[in-house]
């Protein structure tokens, strides 16, 4: 009991610290003390008088967002004693395997700067701004020779690395469990059975009403969406994340969906908020990086080349291109496995390569947001909270070690013939299914339906969902898996997700599997 209440202490202590350093809080001492000249607040009574005036007005529930914000992205919590690297990855072959994978990915990047005689870095001329700055809406139309640069890496090579980790306390095969495990992932973390995730997820279960199911056009839209649209409407006027964050786990309507994530994230359009994006692209425009280039590329090959995103070619520039030089989101090494490099202007920067390497699925938020720092400002948190797991090595329950893990034993456990069938033909699912999950299925389910996947994402503040769904396709299509004799076989059949219905497929692997 006592280590819970110092445990819950240290949390308010280091929430309040991060709050002292936010808009936020500026905005809070300026309302206290315009609020001294009320004639409601009263020097006998001075502190409740001024928390009822900030709960009328509207700041209590303000702060209350910010608390619950910041407790979403919290890290686990860890022992008093543990060293501060124990907060980023509390397995010591994980960071070990993480730092490995980083000195590879920068030798790449150094290798190519080497071989294209090209810097890390450089200040364009005078006249290259002018001209980037004129075109900033229309980076689209550029067409640079990009034929020299490579990717850095490929999904392949990262699933390799996941492949190859192992737990040296576990080399002699110690754990029954363990050893009957025939997938891919080698290494002994703890992941949900269907029972525990039907608990985890219980509000897609088959009695629940879901946006994408029970607002299809064969049953009547009074009997839930009318009604759910209402119940949003309200959870809107009242300004409450934690209220939306429940909300959503039924799916957000189409109209709302814009306000409500902004609401769960806890992004509001300040001016400094506006100013701030405007000084990242004038970073932008001042400054040239290589990883600049192969965010042109990989744009040129994925969005523009997609029906769903190419009309957003020229938002994707400007966001992943501003994303390269914010170094706000720094914060976030202190919880995450990965380590920023330091080596690109002066040492301020650290996250463009991981902008680039698997480009953060920025494109289906185009969607929702057309203001470019709103826009920004969601794609940012997005990525901070959670997508940033699916590019590092770590033991984090979304992480994208226990999402392949979750995929494997899921389909081990509940679709045993499916699965050894796949695997001695050479199919093995991770290596057809670990694409969509690191891309947190962009770019492969309709825009819609990934929409009503992220709502979820979102909702549970989880990315286990994408395991899931994942095997649950493979569900879907298993009556044709078992008639395939190859990879390439089962790889055509999985090709197309585009007509999938997510919401049915995630609630008839959870809800209808025999358990």
């Amino acid at each position: 009991m006592l280590q819970e209440e110092s445990d819950l202490s240290l949390i308010i202590a280091q929430i309040v610290q991060k709050l002292k350093g936010s808009n936020l809080y500026s905005q809070l001492e300026r309302q206290a003390w315009a609020s001294l000249q009320r004639p409601e607040i009263k020097l006998e009574s001075l502190k409740e008088d001024i928390k009822e005036f900030f709960k009328i007005s509207g700041w209590e529930k303000k702060l209350q967002n910010a608390v619950y914000s910041e407790l979403s992205v919290f890290p686990l919590p860890s022992h008093p004693a543990a060293p501060p690297e124990h907060l980023k990855e509390p397995l010591v072959y994980m960071r070990k395997a993480q730092g490995s994978w980083e000195k590879r990915i920068l030798k790449s990047l150094n290798s190519m700067c080497t071989e294209l005689s090209i810097p890390l870095a450089r200040k364009r001329p005078a006249g290259e701004q002018k001209e980037l700055l004129n075109k900033w809406n229309e980076m689209g139309t550029d067409e640079p020779d990009l034929s020299l640069f490579r990717p850095v890496y490929a999904p392949k090579d990262f699933l390799e690395v996941l492949i190859n980790l192992r737990n040296p306390n576990y080399e002699n095969g110690d754990s029954l469990s363990f050893r009957t495990h025939l997938g891919l992932i080698q290494v002994p973390l703890k992941v949900k059975d269907i029972p525990e995730l039907k608990e985890c997820f219980v509000e897609l279960g088959l009695n629940i009403g879901q946006l994408g199911i029970d607002d299809s056009t064969q049953v009547p839209p009074e009997l839930f969406e009318n009604e759910h649209v209402r119940i949003g409407q309200k959870v809107l006027a009242e300004q409450d994340s934690a209220a939306a964050q429940q909300y959503i786990r039924q799916g957000s309507p189409t109209a709302l969906r814009a306000e409500l994530w902004a609401l769960i994230l806890n992004i509001s359009s300040q001016p400094e908020d506006v100013l701030y994006y405007e000084q990242l692209k004038t970073n932008v425009i001042q400054h040239d990086l290589l990883v600049d280039s192969l965010i042109y590329k990989d744009v040129k090959l994925t969005a523009s080349n997609d029906d769903y995103y190419f009309v957003f070619e020229d938002y994707l520039y400007q966001v992943l291109l501003c994303f390269s030089r914010d170094t706000s989101v720094l914060s976030h090494f202190a919880f995450n496995s990965a380590s920023p490099p330091k080596s690109y202007i002066r040492g301020k920067l650290g996250l463009e390569e991981y902008a680039v390497f698997y480009p953060p699925n920025v494109a289906p938020l185009c969607f929702l947001y057309h203001e470019p720092s709103k826009l920004y400002q969601i794609f940012r948190e997005m990525y901070v909270r959670f997508f940033f797991r699916l590019h590092s090595i770590s033991s984090h329950p979304s992480g994208i070690v226990s999402l392949c893990l979750l995929f494997e034993t899921l389909l081990q456990t509940y679709l045993p013939q499916l699965f050894y069938h796949l695997r001695e033909i050479g199919a093995q699912p991770l290596r057809i299914s670990f694409k969509w999950m690191v891309r947190a299925f962009s770019g492969y389910l309709a825009t819609d339906q990934l929409l009503l996947l992220w709502d979820r994402i979102l909702g549970y503040n989880s990315l286990e969902i994408l395991a899931v769904l994942a095997a649950a396709v493979f569900a879907f299509r298993a009556v044709n898996l078992m008639e395939v004799t190859s990879l390439a076989a089962a790889e055509a059949v999985l090709a197309d997700l585009s007509t999938l219905k997510v919401m049915p497929l995630l609630q008839i692997f959870l809800f209808a599997t025999v358990t």
